[in-house]
């Protein structure tokens, strides 16, 4: 390890080449090379390998990062797959839109005085060489097993409990209301983040594995819950949140004041060859338009960042806050900033104004009170500061909701939280409806990818103590005390 590692102190932090900004306004494809190996290698090595790896604890996954960075720098590159894939199954895709400078990144030991290890790069470069190698496998089980699951969501906790379930021998379904697995993977996320092709490969593994997909299925009209329940030995609830909030301001109902998901499934749409009627006709184009998002977390970030790669002739971010306090990725601000985004921070909209359609956002000035309950300075308006931006289209990207999923699904027996997210025992992850599970965002709420990976992993165990438990006339309560107590010894 002397040898190959500890190399912060003699090697500066690189990251792979990135393309000039005026270079990648033209297209939606991913900004960041992939490191070549002699590169990946060397940046590797400058881990320092500490007895305590805050770069893992930081990970929602308990990524062995230090483990397969020592592996990289070491030439096995194999192995190095084996040890990340172990705990993630998706590592290509966390390693292009995980929020490192966040999470991995932001808490390495190194970070003060030296850089980071560049840890989501190597990650993203481990994968991809696994990917061209033949080293990534469909789920394989040992043995099959007469039970089944169905997964209701192709999103990343769908996917992730659905390959952790296939490996256990499950006959597993997923049911999604799009044409396509990977949820907002696949239209929520634009290219230049993650190219569809990544998304696309990672679906079809799970299918080549034995999973079935059944896609275009509405649950509620097309297929009941209760018609599911009877269909599948358990159930899992990963629909992840898609409905928008909504800001209550005057002339928010003009033309072209839209939802952020519209318009980001609008431009994924085009770029995966669809037919978009609402991109053509313009409403959800951003060419030739004067464009300001409203918002400063990730989806923001996609937003600014798409509507330049559309041509649009200003794009503007409107935030309420300031930089420091902002949601969203401070390396995606500095993407954005490169290509041309101007973000106008401590600013709120008061009303859109207009005819038929928006001409421009009335904007007052806001300065940070004292902090609330969360810890966060509170925005307050400063009286008289109002100033209105000129905007051709408005884009609200201002967080997701759940949808009203008793209603939706015509079952009343699934309880929902005051917040809309569905209600589990966080023990067992299930519902109050007998083996109908629930994990992802409809539980915790709006979040990362990476969570939804773990929750998936996490609710695919329960979800096999549940069944086994009823093979065995056990009640899964027990069964799944008795295994926790068993890790605790």
């Amino acid at each position: 390890m002397a040898s190959k590692m500890l190399k912060f102190v003699d090697v500066p932090q690189r990251m792979p080449e990135k393309r000039d900004a005026e270079d990648r306004r033209d297209d939606f494809n991913e900004i960041y090379a992939r490191f070549q190996p002699k590169d990946a290698a060397v940046q590797a090595a400058r881990c320092s390998q500490c007895g305590v790896p805050f770069c893992q604890i930081h990970c929602p996954l308990q990524n062995n990062i230090p483990d397969w960075l020592m592996l990289t720098a070491e030439g096995r590159l194999e192995e190095a797959y084996e040890v990340s894939s172990a705990t993630n199954n998706m590592p290509e895709i966390c390693g292009r839109i995980c929020p490192q400078d966040r999470l991995c990144e932001g808490n390495c030991v190194i970070e003060k005085g030296f850089e980071a290890v560049t840890i989501g790069s190597v990650e993203k470069y481990i994968t991809d060489t696994a990917w061209e190698k033949g080293w990534v496998k469909p789920p394989k089980p040992k043995r099959e097993l007469a039970q089944s699951v169905g997964i209701i969501g192709a999103g990343p906790a769908g996917m992730a409990a659905a390959e952790q379930l296939r490996k256990k021998g499950y006959q597993i379904h997923i049911y999604d209301r799009y044409d396509r697995g990977g949820g907002l993977m696949i239209y929520g996320i634009p290219g230049f983040k993650l190219e569809k092709d990544v998304v696309e490969r990672r679906t079809k593994l799970l299918q080549d594995g034995g999973i079935t997909y059944h896609l275009n299925c509405d649950i509620g009209s097309d297929v009941t819950l209760a018609a599911l329940r009877e269909r599948h030995d358990a159930l899992l609830i990963a629909t992840g949140v898609y409905k928008a909030r909504d800001i209550k301001v005057p002339g928010v109902g003009l033309g072209n004041v839209v939802p952020a998901l519209d318009y980001l499934i609008a431009s994924n749409r085009k770029g995966l060859g669809d037919a978009v009627p609402a991109f053509e006709d313009g409403s959800l184009n951003a060419e030739g338009k004067n464009v300001i998002v409203i918002g400063g977390g990730d989806t923001a970030m996609d937003c600014v960042r798409t509507a330049v790669r559309q041509g649009a002739k200003s794009v503007k971010c409107l935030y309420r806050r300031d930089r420091a306090n902002m949601p969203g990725s401070q390396r995606e601000v500095y993407n954005a900033e490169e290509e041309g985004v101007e973000f106008v921070w401590l600013s709120a909209p008061e009303a859109f104004t207009g005819g038929d359609k928006v001409e421009g956002v009335r904007a007052i000035r806001m300065h940070l009170g004292v902090p609330d309950a969360t810890g966060r300075q509170m925005p307050q308006p400063i009286e008289g500061s109002s100033q209105t931006l000129e905007a051709d289209l408005v884009i609200k990207a201002l967080g997701f909701d759940p949808e009203d999923l008793p209603a939706l699904f015509g079952e009343k027996g699934l309880e929902v939280t005051r917040w809309g997210t569905v209600k589990v025992d966080h023990k067992t992850m299930m519902s109050k409806l007998d083996g109908v599970f629930a994990a992802g965002d409809i539980v915790r709420g709006a979040s990362l990818v990476v969570w939804a990976v773990r929750d998936g992993r996490d609710v695919a165990e329960s979800i096999h103590r549940f069944i086994q438990a009823k093979a065995d006339g056990k009640p899964a309560d027990t069964k799944a005390g008795d295994k926790s107590l068993a890790m605790a010894s």
